[in-house]
């Protein structure tokens, strides 16, 4: 069990700077690269810089400051706008939504940045619009009492964007509310309308508060010590066409928006995060893939482990490029559009055949329309409201389609969240743009634009034709129809601190079994619960070598007790004002398939911001989110969670 987390640099002396003409060819080829999408593979099997330029060793070692935190490269500019902010959240997921509302409801001054154009992560950008929760929780009612006010501010919003407001006017989603995935689906319109208007009701009172959509992180800055972050960096762009709509296609949109410089299609404003003057800033990382983390190489681990690293009984190698699945979900529409979306879709010119793509494609026992059919499992529009286990679908319905052996992208070759070394070689640890492969990305996108390909070729009717939706007015905003961000199921995970028996702490599979001895009892300082089956959406290789995923881990949520977070998985090592608000937070592999979910993401992301916001109001400098372990303030800090609605035990 003593895997070693990756480790920060040695930090160097420092010595000349790049000539400046040297420097800008750097960042000219690194662009031009990036944009191509293989600046990893083409610096891989470059072996990476190599040079007896003695310039060149000196940028090396500039890369990092006194304390081994990477520098960004190129500099944020000098005219950055400034956001003070008591509590600073990096991206605008579901986590990132609960942790800004309790922080305002708290009364601290909160600051988001969100990479997309839309706030809520999983229920809008991510398109993963249909709430999933556990019989047992769902049963028992034992919700906080935010998550169950968020689906009602949900189930208030109007039903469809003005384009489609046609099919049932004046309709809110509990008008057309009807699938059997769980008890709430709608369109990622209405989610991401449902986050604005709980952060607007949220601001009232902390009315400094700001949050910003298109604004990727890029940095941050650290203290003289090297324990604390003193500002973050992001880089906001406008779009300079005043109808644009983001592509659909992720892995061609990454550079553009994460670049400093404004160009073609956006202007570009730089945005620092940092304190109020004499006050201290609690920052939280509640990105579904940990950028803030991997940018800084806090310690992490990524992907599958083995019985070795977790002593988990169904662990079985360590193995970072084996991630959950990715997917990019899409809308499908019981219409009639002559023929013109599939026509759309067959112009895909994938890089593995189409043949390969389509293997993977089976609706197994389900039918597509008839019963407990595939098209109403995560129905997110029913115009007549009908029983979703039993009727069949209505012309006009939609259907947001998430599907295991469909949509889900789970090939390793290449995986898509980039490892330390990769960063490393990709440059991206000066100069970051989201930490994702491109070209994993890419094969991503063309699997699922097939599957919805093969979906019409093989299940559209006469009775039941099907269109495809995408571009302006579509409730999946994009000119591809996909997400815009793809659903995240795994991320990085940090490593936490010294905490119940562990040098460095992390959930692990016998903490949730109920079949399992040597579980720990983490009430003493929970602070949040969830529950769920162990599931896992599995990775492989395309030559099938073996990928090392616990394929025997998964269980229903019978097998699982309720799963108590507690404080010591949201904090990190080596800094001390930063806590993670959603799926990174210390768990192992297996662990994650069960705290992954909407309602688990919400509970970290609403812990996270009323703790960080609990601090600041102390008005004591010197307490951060460990010293609330070391000075035995829990059951305070529990008092102030559970007046803010939070449930703690069960």
């Amino acid at each position: 069990m003593g895997k070693k987390y990756h480790s920060q640099r040695t930090p160097t002396k420092k010595t000349a700077k790049f000539q400046p003409k040297l420097h800008h060819l750097f960042i000219m080829a690194f662009l031009g690269l990036a944009l191509s999408g293989s600046v990893t593979e083409i610096w891989l099997r470059s072996g990476g810089l190599k040079s007896n330029d003695p310039t060149a060793k000196a940028s090396v070692q500039e890369k990092f400051d006194s304390n081994g935190w990477p520098l960004m490269l190129p500099p944020p500019p000098a005219n950055a706008e400034v956001w003070e902010c008591e509590v600073a959240i990096v991206g605008g997921s579901l986590g990132g939504t609960a942790a800004a509302y309790h922080s305002m409801k708290t009364g601290a001054t909160t600051c988001v940045i969100e990479l997309t154009t839309m706030m809520g992560g999983q229920i809008s950008s991510q398109g993963v619009s249909a709430i999933d929760e556990s019989l047992l929780m769902r049963y028992q009612q034992v919700f906080s009492t935010s998550w169950t006010h968020f689906k009602n501010v949900i189930a208030s919003q109007e039903a469809f964007p003005a384009k489609y407001s046609y099919l049932k006017p004046g309709a809110v989603v509990a008008d057309t509310n009807s699938c059997w995935v769980g008890n709430l689906c709608f369109t990622p319109t209405a989610g991401a309308a449902a986050a604005e208007a709980l952060l607007n009701e949220a601001k009232l009172s902390a009315p400094r508060s700001r949050w910003g959509t298109q604004i990727a992180f890029k940095g941050a800055e650290f203290s003289s010590n090297g324990d604390t972050i003193t500002a973050v960096y992001g880089v906001r762009r406008k779009p300079r066409n005043p109808n644009y709509i983001p592509l659909g296609r992720l892995s061609r949109e990454l550079v553009p928006w994460y670049g400093w410089e404004s160009n073609d299609d956006f202007e570009k404003v730089a945005i620092r995060l940092q304190p109020p003057a004499g006050k201290q800033m609690i920052v939280i990382d509640a990105t579904d893939t940990g950028e803030l983390v991997a940018w800084a190489n806090i310690p992490h681990r990524l992907g599958a482990e083995g019985f070795a690293t977790t002593g988990e009984k169904h662990a079985v190698a360590d193995n970072p490029e084996c991630t959950q699945a990715f997917t990019f979900p899409f809308i499908l529409k019981i219409a009639d559009d002559k023929g013109e979306s599939l026509k759309k879709l067959k112009t895909i010119q994938p890089g593995y055949s189409k043949e390969e793509h389509r293997k993977d494609y089976d609706l197994g026992r389900y039918p597509m329309f008839v019963g407990n059919s595939f098209f109403n499992y995560r129905r997110i529009v029913s115009l007549l409201r009908d029983n979703p286990f039993k009727a069949i679908p209505a012309k006009g319905d939609m259907t947001v389609v998430n599907w295991n052996r469909g949509n889900d992208w789970g090939i390793m070759n290449p995986p898509l969240i980039m490892t330390d070394e990769q960063i490393d070689a990709s440059g991206q640890r000066q100069n970051w743009m989201g930490g994702l492969n491109f070209n994993a990305l890419k094969e991503g996108e063309n699997h699922a634009l097939l599957f919805s390909e093969w979906l019409i070729e093989n299940y559209a009717t006469s009775e039941f034709p099907l269109t495809h939706l995408s571009g302006v007015g579509s409730p999946m905003p994009t000119e591809s129809g996909l997400s815009l961000y793809p659903y995240i199921r795994e991320g990085r995970r940090i490593l936490g601190r010294s905490a119940y028996g562990q040098e460095t702490f992390f959930m692990r599979e016998q903490d949730l079994r109920r079949d399992m001895v040597g579980g720990r009892d983490f009430r003493p300082s929970t602070i949040g619960i969830t529950h769920y089956a162990i599931d896992m959406h599995g990775c492989r290789y395309r030559n099938w070598e073996p990928s090392k995923s616990p394929s025997s881990a998964p269980v229903n949520e019978d097998f699982v007790k309720p799963i108590y977070i507690p404080l010591e998985s949201l904090i990190p090592l080596k800094i001390n004002n930063l806590l993670i608000g959603g799926k990174g937070i210390a768990v192992s592999h297996i662990v994650n398939g069960a705290t992954r979910i909407h309602v688990g993401e919400w509970a970290v992301g609403a812990a996270s911001g009323s703790t960080a916001a609990w601090i600041i109001k102390q008005q004591d400098l010197s307490l951060s989110p460990q010293e609330i372990i070391y000075r035995k303030l829990v059951p305070t800090l529990q008092k102030h969670l559970a007046s803010q609605g939070i449930v703690l035990d069960w």
